[in-house]
């Protein structure tokens, strides 16, 4: 598949990954594949749902390039690709700094709200008029 010239992944096989990850079962999958290949009934085991089922998942990240078949005898293992993991991973990675610089303006907000919330506390105290004599 071609890239986009600046190692990105074309947007058709992006939109692949990432509507796959947006499944909770889908990701569940990867997690356990990352661990190491594994046969369909393998993957099957910690689910509530059918074996016909998890075949349907695993069919979805394989068509998105998620995952590979293999063939060990009888046995045809499951195991995770990671290029087009790095791929969504780069695609992220671009908007990273966008986020930073958010999250550091809320930082400097707060802090400048800090400063100007202690300062307010301080002049307070000082135009408070000291007590003289007896309470009211």
């Amino acid at each position: 598949m071609k890239h986009d010239g600046y190692g990105q992944a074309p947007p058709n096989r992006l939109d692949a990954t990432f509507a796959a990850l947006a499944d909770p079962t889908r990701r569940a999958l990867l997690a356990r594949l990352a661990q190491g290949e594994a046969s369909v009934a393998e993957l099957a085991v910690p689910f509530d749902i059918s074996q016909p089922a998890i075949s349907r998942h695993l069919k979805v990240l394989e068509n998105a390039g998620l995952i590979s078949r293999g063939r060990d005898a009888q046995r045809r293992p499951r195991r995770i690709e990671a290029l087009p993991l790095a791929e969504a991973n780069a695609w992220l990675e671009r908007y990273r700094g966008l986020w930073e610089a958010s999250y550091q303006r809320l930082d400097d907000l707060l802090e400048a709200l800090e400063t100007d919330a202690r300062a307010g506390r301080r002049s307070r105290k000082q135009r408070r008029p000291k007590a003289k004599g007896r309470r009211p």
